[in-house]
């Protein structure tokens, strides 16, 4: 392609494979973009090409993000290149998308335009309600796990019929075909959509609407996706869908990101896209521009293990950079402490900022330990991934309000507030009206309303009365008056903060706060639209997700896991937790599943990545879980790390972990050595095992217990191998006279080293 003056001050500062990704928009494109390889720059100056130099009319372009906060900062980065005339594109969520299609056309598939959208709390609610009414035993079949289960069926576009079908004879899963309906109709007999409608109706919406499917497709003649391989089954059909006339589709992704699957991606999506688009042109984006060498090179170790990927290797002209540093610690107070520490010490040497360190960790529970660290030490942090704002009871109830303002039908919004602040309407009586709407097929608050026609109701109706009064009044402010006057009455006639305030107490000044942050969210959202909306409000705020609130202005340390910091980048990443056991976890090493412990290596080399100039990884050698110690041996991520780019493992512990977990062997012979010689023999002859775990072992052949048979019955001793019904077979390393119960410590062959109660461990010898 030969290209004029203005098209290349528009990319000079792009590599080549930069500069094809922009340059190639007919067709079908996958862009591989590795991490840091600058693929929003390739968006934004691809989509200034296409209108300032292909004279596309923004109109027919439209991007799509996985978070408003990328969102948001392509949208700016667009403004400013191209200027007047962008505004008319879409740039936006898969969510906000859905929405924007749904409330001109819901009314096509069945649905009121100003549905409610509901959250995970809104739909636990409803779930709970569908259990009862079903009559089903919610300790059978949980409120979680049928949420989840109906969710993973949305994503793969099954509806409940065809759960149904697919559910054959089994007896649960035809079970859950039936919560699957009754949730499915109540959430439309509420006219609501959980986010999982969102994708699901608008697919189904442009798959039987000739018209509404054309007029898309003529409107988008220009797509592009971003973070690809996070897609699901839905999301990827409702591309191919709006994409189906002119095909000129661009996907940027990158497999060794996929990290989602939890949540229903779909690696397919990215790995087979030259399948489904034969044509389709592939762009590699392999520079990296964001970590030094040691730390590319530590993540193209860690990533070279998985066989299902798209070849490829970051590289970066940035200088060698220190190596990575692995320490490793006898419990996770000491790991915790050590990180606080170092932090600490960055800080106070003015390296750096508190700002430019996170700690990334597996799971969320391993944040408790670090957080008290943080508070000991006073320095500032902020958790992200806890309870968000938008989930607080106060905010959770003024939103109900404003739902119930906005969209009558909402009965579970309506429930939530019917006796908030207390009102004085008893269980009994919200049920009779609950079964009165049932029975009649109206609406909970229609119910309300008529509520003096309901049978039994009795005195009930006097309270309800001004709860619907109330109501009432604050529907005929909506669109009159402005949200913020409406949220003023609205506190003012329930006397919400009146009660906190009278409460005194430091959680109510809490709450109150909160209330406060709120009406400030309202206002802004005014200032900032046009033509605002309560929809319009209701709509951001459930579409907001925790990593927008992540302030990157203030002087804060980010605590938070590993799949909330994808896309996040910092000067200095602590990993904690780098343990066989933990990361990867147990049940991955233990079921052995291939693709389970690829996506634990993608992840690992997610949090790698995010390291700017300097990477920290961490280790205890026992954690307590779920009241247990458990003994772990290093991750093999870390063991993947090339041994030129990292300090503090290979030369400290790699001996020692190859002794202890791969040679369990000379346990056995520890056995047979106390039984054939004295206890001193055996203790000399192995006095060079040093490690914690070998250390153990010892320990317990000093108590003088025999190491073929102890007292109390059991039928293994030291050495002995044995199978639990979750870990499978061990060696049993050593073994503890706690009194009541025998303390047993076994190396299991692919769960590590557990210490355990023999009577609730129930080993068998083998």
């Amino acid at each position: 392609m030969i290209l004029d003056g203005e098209d290349m001050v528009l990319t000079q500062d792009l590599n080549k494979e930069q500069q094809k990704g922009v340059y190639t928009t007919e067709g079908p494109v996958l862009i591989l973009a590795g991490a840091g390889s600058g693929k929003t720059r390739v968006l934004t100056n691809r989509t200034a090409y296409l209108i300032k130099e292909r004279f596309v009319n923004p109109y027919n372009i439209l991007a799509i993000t996985f978070t408003n906060k990328a969102a948001r900062e392509m949208r700016e980065r667009i403004d400013d290149m191209v200027g007047h005339g962008s505004e008319g594109m879409w740039v936006m969520t898969f969510h906000a998308m859905c929405v924007r299609i749904l409330r001109r056309f819901a009314d096509r598939i069945g649905y009121d335009t100003d549905f409610s959208i509901y959250d995970t709390d809104d739909s636990k609610t409803l779930m709970k309600e569908v259990l009862k009414r079903l009559q089903i035993d919610d300790k059978m079949f949980k409120e979680k796990a049928c949420l989840n289960a109906i969710s993973s069926a949305k994503n793969e576009l099954i509806d409940y019929d065809s759960y149904r079908f697919d559910a054959g004879g089994d007896y649960r899963l035809n079970k859950l075909a039936d919560i699957y309906e009754e949730y499915q109709k109540s959430l439309k007999k509420n006219n609501a959509m959980d986010f999982d409608d969102l994708i699901m109706n608008t697919v189904k919406l442009l798959s039987v609407d000739d018209e509404v499917r054309g007029s898309y497709q003529e409107r988008f003649q220009y797509i592009m996706v971003d973070e690809y391989q996070d897609t699901n089954t839905a999301q990827f059909k409702l591309i191919e869908l709006l994409a189906g006339r002119y095909k000129n589709l661009c996907v940027v992704g990158d497999d060794d990101q996929s990290i989602y699957k939890f949540r229903g991606a779909n690696i397919r999506n990215i790995l087979d896209f030259e399948k489904v688009y034969p044509d389709a042109t592939v762009i590699k984006l392999e520079q990296n521009y964001r970590s030094t060498k040691n730390i590319l090179n530590a993540a193209n170790g860690v990533i070279a293990n998985n066989t299902g990927r798209k070849v490829k290797k970051l590289w970066t002209e940035h200088e060698e950079g220190s190596k990575i540093k692995f320490e490793q610690f006898d419990n996770a107070l000491d790991e915790a402490s050590f990180i606080v520490s170092d932090i600490a010490g960055r800080v106070g040497k003015g390296e750096c900022a508190y700002k430019d360190c996170a700690v990334l960790y597996r799971t969320n529970a391993q944040s408790r330990i670090l957080e008290e660290k943080f508070v000991a030490r006073g320095i500032p942090y902020k958790l992200v991934g806890g309870v968000n704002f938008y989930s607080r009871k106060e905010i959770k109830d003024i939103l109900a309000y404003l739902k119930t303002i906005d969209n009558g039908k909402d009965d579970v919004a309506v429930r939530r507030i019917l006796n908030v602040p207390k009102r004085g309407i008893g269980q009994t009586s919200e049920n009779r009206v609950a079964d009165f709407a049932i029975q009649n097929d109206i609406s909970f608050y229609d119910a309300l309303v008529d509520c003096d026609i309901v049978p039994g109701i009795g005195a009930a109706a006097k309270k309800i009365a001004p709860f619907t009064a109330l109501i009432g009044k604050l529907r005929g402010m909506n669109g009159t008056a402005p949200i913020s006057m409406i949220l003023e009455k609205l506190l003012e006639e329930t006397g919400y903060v009146d009660d906190l305030v009278a409460e005194g107490t430091d959680e109510a000044k809490e709450r109150i706060d909160n209330i406060d942050e709120f009406i400030s969210k309202v206002v802004d959202y005014e200032e900032r639209n046009e033509n605002p909306t309560l929809s319009g409000l209701l709509e951001e705020v459930a579409l907001i997700a925790d990593i927008d609130g992540l302030d990157e202005n203030s002087d804060y340390t980010v605590l938070m896991t590993l799949h909330g910091a994808k896309g996040l980048e910092f000067d200095n990443v602590y990993m904690s937790g780098m343990e066989d056991g933990l990361f990867p976890s147990n049940m991955t090493i233990i079921d052995g599943d291939k693709d389970e412990l690829e996506e634990e290596r993608r992840l690992c080399y997610v949090g790698i990545t995010r390291a700017k100039k300097n990477l920290v990884m961490t280790a205890a050698r026992a954690r307590m879980i779920r009241g247990e110690t458990n003994y772990s041996s290093v991750s093999r991520f870390i063991k993947e790390i090339p041994e030129e780019v990292i300090t503090g493992y290979f030369k400290k512990y790699k001996t020692e972990d190859d002794e202890v977990f791969n040679n369990v062997s000379e346990f056995k012979k520890a056995k047979e050595g106390w039984k054939k010689n004295s206890f001193l023999d055996t203790m000399k002859a192995y006095s060079s095992m040093t490690s914690s775990s070998a250390k153990a072992a010892l320990s317990s052949m000093k108590t003088g217990k025999d190491m073929g048979t102890v007292d109390g019955g059991l039928e293994y001793g030291v050495g002995d191998r044995v199978r639990h019904i979750k870990f499978g077979e061990g060696t049993v390393l050593s073994i503890t006279d706690g009194g009541r119960d025998y303390e047993v410590s076994v190396e299991f062959d692919t769960a590590g080293v557990r210490k355990m109660f023999a009577s609730f461990a129930k080993l068998k010898k083998v």
